[in-house]
């Protein structure tokens, strides 16, 4: 167990975790770097630049440092969790972090401290692991070295010699880096004679092998062949291969204390493997699982619905496969008048939403509609009954209730002082208030921000990022639930209720909001033969009305003079064919329409 490291590389999206890890690969002889990002293998990873899904791998280092208590014949075994920097994949990291003893956090010498960073610094220090700081792209014309080290020390309070300056495409400071998670990073603590207990973290799907489960030994040891047990589902099994995670999988007989490894046996249903669950041995199991790894809290929710009704059952196999890989998502079935049976499923952010869809397509075929996303209401009724909504189609009568509540979020934003302005009217138009604000180094600053979390769920990133230039970094954490006035939108067409575009939205934007979804829906919807009369609606009352004109056929073309009774014969009897045809006329809302609701600026 001495020689064993697990540890865990920690940043803000886009500062260069990924490639770091591919230095300390290529300079532990585990892989030849041909191209690209080695560890990032997802198609979506390599053309977004953006590390989606944590990666384990595990890597055999000869310490030759200076400090001869750590001189061993034996190399070091590192065991190294890249993790995702985006906000929406933070459920990975906390996961990752779980299973570490030790982590790296990166800094970008160009860009100084984050929000992001910030946040996962915070994670890492509540489960006590050891800090290594490392700055990153030293090597660029624009870094700034000496200032990030002033904000490093300022959040971490540690010494200024304990600061690895480093750069993932130069290869400057990766032995550094090595030698210190040697020195620095505790081993890992438990008792090699106790009984197994093992902690899963990961877990993916093989369509030849089912599914494989990541795990790390906390205690004990496992044999390949033995029994085990899976404590939370009760379901025992045959660890037919165990073995650790190189590039590829790599079988070995016996996985003792500390390491960190996979286990193959057999399983085919997605729900018996829970991430955060104990492995223990059937012959000797342990008295309890292991605790402290937290549930998932969605934060958005949208209607999943396959394309072709008889899909449904296609739609789930591919949810439950996707939710192995990525445990961050959870989904209930639902039906919906204009779109048949679908999920309801909850996300953790607009980008996790639109990934979850990505994958679905190019992993599964699966072809779906995604209707507009929102967040789970508390709605009181006037007995003070509870109600959770996570579907503005499921909102009692407006008669019935008495208040509701929204959940609010604490919003911390880093940014120049030059964007101060922009952003302040950014977030009192989101109907934010200003909690705080300090100033972390000379022109930057950081703004605390109390905010209705449907405010930013649809494109708030989107325009911070362009009132910015790109230079504000968004980082958020929920603070409960609040009572707001809002209302409930409802869209007709013909008079018809189209529940899948039905929103929840405040008393004071609500008109506003109605009239231009109207005129987006006027742009969007295919013309037929009869006029589509395109309502928003709070209640009863109708606020905003566009109407789509019908396509016409010029039927007195043929008529050439004559008596205009003639023409206006033919006109009635059209005109009565239009009216016959909007009664039993059906009007179908296209994909598109959906997804520009959400960009209506």
């Amino acid at each position: 167990m001495k020689h064993i490291r697990n540890f865990c590389i920690i940043a803000h999206i886009d500062h260069g975790k990924s490639t770091i890890a591919d230095r300390l690969l290529e300079r532990t002889n585990t892989i030849q770097i041909t191209e690209g990002q080695m560890l990032d293998d997802m198609d979506l990873e390599k053309e977004r630049g953006i590390t989606i899904k944590s990666h384990a791998i595990q890597m055999d280092y000869h310490y030759d440092g200076g400090k001869e208590e750590f001189v061993q014949k034996a190399p070091y075994v590192l065991n190294l969790i890249d993790t995702p920097g985006h906000v929406d994949f933070s459920y990975e990291v906390s996961r990752s972090i779980a299973a570490c003893d030790g982590c790296l956090l990166v800094v970008d010498s160009t860009q100084g401290v984050q929000a992001q960073t910030i946040s996962n610094l915070y994670m890492a220090i509540e489960h006590d692991l050891e800090i290594i700081p490392v700055i990153n792209k030293c090597d660029m014309p624009n870094a700034m070295p000496d200032e990030v080290e002033d904000e490093i020390v300022e959040l971490l309070g540690c010494d200024r010699s304990e600061i690895i300056r480093a750069s993932g495409k130069t290869g400057e400071g990766i032995d550094d880096i090595l030698r210190a998670v040697v020195e620095r990073i505790p081993a890992p603590e438990g008792n090699p004679d106790a009984p197994l207990q093992a902690l899963i973290f990961d877990s993916v799907f093989n369509s030849y092998r089912g599914i494989i489960a990541y795990f790390k030994i906390v205690n004990g040891s496992i044999r390949s062949g033995q029994n085990v047990l899976f404590v939370n589902t009760e379901k025992q099994y045959n660890a037919d291969e165990i073995g650790v995670l190189k590039m590829e999988l790599c079988p070995r007989k016996e996985l003792g204390c500390g390491d960190v490894g996979y286990i193959v046996s057999g399983i085919k249903t997605a729900t018996e493997v829970k991430v955060g669950d104990t492995i223990t041995g059937v012959d000797n199991p342990c008295r309890s699982a292991i605790s402290g790894f937290e549930e998932v809290k969605p934060m958005v929710f949208a209607g999943v619905y396959p394309i072709e009704a008889e899909d449904f059952e296609m739609l789930r196999t591919s949810l439950e496969k996707l939710q192995l890989n990525d445990a961050s998502l959870t989904f209930t079935p639902e039906s919906s008048v204009a779109l048949g049976f679908g999920f309801r499923c909850g996300f953790l952010g607009l980008l996790h939403m639109e990934i979850v869809q990505e994958r679905l397509d190019r992993e599964f075929n699966m072809n779906v509609i995604t209707t507009v996303p929102n967040v789970s209401y508390n709605v009181y009724d006037k007995h003070q009954k509870l109600l959770e909504v996570h579907n503005p189609a499921g909102m009692p009568d407006a008669m019935e209730i008495d208040h509701i509540e929204e959940p609010y979020i604490r919003a911390s934003i880093i940014t120049r002082t030059d964007f101060i302005g922009n952003i302040m009217t950014l977030c009192l138009g989101k109907r934010g208030e200003l909690v705080k604000q300090e100033y972390v180094s000379g022109n930057r600053v950081e703004l605390h921000y109390d905010m209705p979390l449907a405010e930013i769920v649809i494109d708030f990133y989107d325009k911070l990022k362009s009132i910015s230039k790109g230079y504000a970094s968004f980082d958020y954490h929920p603070i409960g639930f609040r009572a707001s006035k809002l209302v409930k939108l409802d869209i007709l067409l013909n008079g018809e209720p189209v529940d899948a575009l039905s929103t929840l939205t405040h008393v004071d934007n609500s008109v506003s909001f109605g009239r231009r979804m109207c005129e987006k829906l006027k742009e969007l919807l295919p013309r037929q033969q009869f006029d589509i009369a395109i309502q928003a609606a709070i209640g009863a009352k109708i606020i905003a009305r566009e109407t789509v004109k019908q396509v016409r056929k010029d039927v007195t073309a043929k008529c050439y003079g004559g008596d205009i009774s003639r023409k206006r014969k033919l006109l009635e009897k059209q005109k009565r064919g239009k009216k016959r045809m909007k009664e039993i006329g059906n009007v179908q809302v296209p994909q598109k329409a959906f997804l520009a609701v959400l960009k209506l600026d």
